[in-house]
């Protein structure tokens, strides 16, 4: 019903994608006592302060990602684990997903739902629990860089990472942005407003838990 309901809404379209929210079941990546409610296109709380994105959200940002088999993707604010799931399937055994998570507890529960799909097994996915505002350097540069977390700006360093070519979405305040990296010093930016996110979280000694970057 869920995933009918997106494609009728016109923002689920590309076959792969079809196929990988298909095949990874939402329920397997919220709390226990919210499994009847997964298939409802809305955010759902997962602890900490941070939730699981409504599934429109989720559609609309692989979409304008389009993620391709055998991608190097950076996964920011993974959460739950759902949407790494997803990504896992759209870049196949050749490809490779990394994710960062800053809260330990949400680090450790991504690990535990993205294995229940066997990813984390077969080496296509890997987990770094760290602050992601400097990105992941040392496993850069990146095909495609996604975010799950509303910043203020778009940081330099995930520019600085992505391949040229690469696409990079991300939320900045209440919009979506698609960063297209066309060559080192040019970016083609779009912005798609109305989308409310939680705030990506500063690890900086100074800083508060949920205080935005």
């Amino acid at each position: 019903m869920l995933i009918k309901e997106l494609i009728a809404e016109g923002v689920l379209k590309t076959p792969e994608i079809i196929t990988a929210f298909q095949k990874i079941d939402r329920r397997d990546f919220v709390r226990a006592g919210d499994t009847e409610v997964a298939s409802a296109n809305r955010p759902l709380p997962i602890g900490y302060g941070q939730t699981i994105s409504q599934p429109y959200t989720v559609a609309f940002m692989l979409e304008l990602l389009q993620a391709k088999e055998g991608d190097r993707i950076l996964d920011i604010g993974s959460g739950s684990g759902w949407q790494m799931a997803l990504l896992a399937n759209l870049v196949g055994e050749k490809g490779k997903v990394f994710a960062l998570e800053l809260i330990p507890e949400l680090f450790e529960l991504g690990k535990k739902n993205v294995a229940k799909y066997g990813f984390i097994k077969t080496g296509q996915v890997e987990y770094y629990c760290q602050n992601a505002i400097n990105g992941l350097a040392e496993k850069a540069p990146f095909d495609k860089i996604i975010a799950a977390a509303s910043g203020k700006s778009v940081p330099e360093a995930w520019k600085k990472q992505l391949k040229i070519g690469g696409r990079l979405v991300l939320p900045v305040g209440n919009s979506l942005r698609l960063v297209i990296k066309k060559s080192e010093t040019d970016f083609a930016e779009s912005v798609y407003p109305g989308f409310v996110f939680v705030p990506l979280v500063d690890a900086s000694p100074s800083a508060k838990f949920g205080e935005k970057i």
